[in-house]
């Protein structure tokens, strides 16, 4: 028995998120009850030193937002539960950091005063919180517009800021709602390889939601396919480590194969999938 408790324990502290017959309903704007997740249980790894990158696609309004709130704290579930670190999720934490598909930022505030905010209202003394505010901005390659405002960034550095924000804080759970969306290709591109370089290097566990099928094997370590809503997952599918980065490992046979497979398992879902090029 105390064998069996060690053992039970020391796979809780490899893991980083373990949710656990998780079950959402919540009122929606016209007063109906939405069932958006169904018994969904998965595990995230915490792997030290590397990163872990787990990607949940399927069709739009499936539930994948609902998911990544509950994980936030944003959204207490209705039954099942979850965990980081091995501690049950219970409201926000500075240790979860969220970026959503929406520019999240103060208009009146510079670049750096809005890398700055959080750690102002967490008391961080004033050199801490600009060396640390710098610090997420070089990460992000923002730290030549530190003094702008935010009307006066494109869209994609108006992301770059919102994961600033989120990185600041040194969260070791990164949680990003279809952060590249609006993007234009290039663009999102250029925010995808950010993204896998913020991972490697800042040792994040990173998990994100996206409709986007090519999205979802280009970044994913792991890809957890949903059903139409309620979600309930459909299949896992492990992504092998892509040495190239370039955009010529999109057009080769193990990518497209990888694709063909969560594409498979998505096969007859209502909603706007997409494969981008």
């Amino acid at each position: 028995m105390a064998e069996a408790t060690q053992q039970a324990a020391a796979t809780a502290a490899a893991q980083k998120v373990a949710v656990e017959d998780l079950t959402v309903f919540y009122t929606g704007h016209a007063g109906d009850k939405v069932h958006a997740v169904d018994h969904v249980s998965f595990t995230v790894a915490d792997k030290p030193g590397g990163g872990e990158v787990v990607v949940f696609v399927g069709p739009s309004g499936c539930g994948k937002s609902t998911l990544l709130k509950c994980l936030a704290g944003l959204l207490a579930p209705t039954s099942g539960r979850v965990l980081v670190d091995g501690k049950p999720v219970q409201g926000t934490s500075r240790d979860r950091g969220m970026v959503f598909q929406a520019y999240t930022s103060f208009a009146w505030l510079t670049v750096q005063k809005n890398v700055e905010y959080g750690l102002k209202l967490a008391g961080v003394p004033d050199q801490e919180r600009r060396q640390r505010a710098r610090e997420a901005l070089v990460r992000v390659g923002l730290d030549d517009f530190a003094g702008r405002y935010p009307k006066e960034l494109s869209g994609g550095m108006k992301q770059r800021l919102a994961i600033a924000r989120s990185l600041v804080n040194s969260p070791r759970l990164l949680l990003m709602d279809e952060p590249f969306g609006a993007l234009d290709p290039q663009t999102r591109w250029s925010m995808q390889g950010l993204l896998l370089d913020i991972s490697r290097k800042v040792d994040n566990t990173i998990v994100f939601v996206t409709h986007d099928v090519s999205e979802a094997v280009y970044l994913a370590d792991s890809i957890y396919v949903l059903s139409s809503r309620p979600a309930k997952i459909l299949e896992r599918t492990d992504v092998p480590y892509f040495g190239d980065r370039s955009p010529s490992l999109k057009q080769s046979s193990e990518f497209r194969d990888i694709e063909a497979r969560v594409l498979s398992s998505l096969h007859g879902q209502p909603g706007n999938l997409r494969v981008s090029g």
